[in-house]
């Protein structure tokens, strides 16, 4: 997440974010729908970000791609359920989870914001791991679309 203002122009940042959070998303479908095609069912779990439904400051090609998986989750289910496949999909919106993400910011001044508020709020991946696993035992004719927001109790 190396967030930055616009007028950073941090352009090689903004194609590794796009790299990582659409691409690869966009990768990891490419490599499990030949299976879920064939077997006629599946579970796609993508982690969105809270920056997938609002939008921040100092964090706008993030958010961009976040909204991008929204839509591109949405679109594999509706598709799915035309064609009769049966792929379940799930979107996660977490807010601030203690993951190593803040690693990536060089942005000092966002760095700083962020880490405060992770220090304040943040709350363990475990809570993430729960929901991932309440979405998994629904049954087959069940799909959790969306998960939002999955927010500290802290947080504002």
């Amino acid at each position: 997440m190396p967030n930055s203002r616009i007028s950073g122009l941090h352009t090689q940042q903004w194609n590794d974010m796009i790299d990582v959070n659409l691409k690869g998303v966009l990768n990891g479908i490419a490599a499990v729908m030949p299976i879920f095609i064939k077997q006629k069912s599946g579970h796609i779990i993508t982690t969105s970000s809270i920056a997938g439904i609002k939008s921040f400051m100092d964090c706008w090609v993030y958010s961009a791609t976040k909204f991008a998986v929204r839509n591109l989750m949405q679109v594999i289910r509706q598709e799915s359920a035309t064609e009769q496949i049966n792929i379940r999909t799930t979107t996660l919106y977490p807010a601030a989870i203690n993951t190593e993400l803040l690693q990536s910011i060089t942005d000092t001044t966002v760095l700083q914001s962020m880490t405060e508020l992770y220090k304040q709020v943040g709350i363990s991946p475990d809570a993430i791991a729960r929901v991932v696993n309440f979405a998994i035992e629904q049954p087959e004719d069940t799909n959790i679309s969306e998960l939002t927001i999955i927010y500290p109790t802290k947080q504002v």
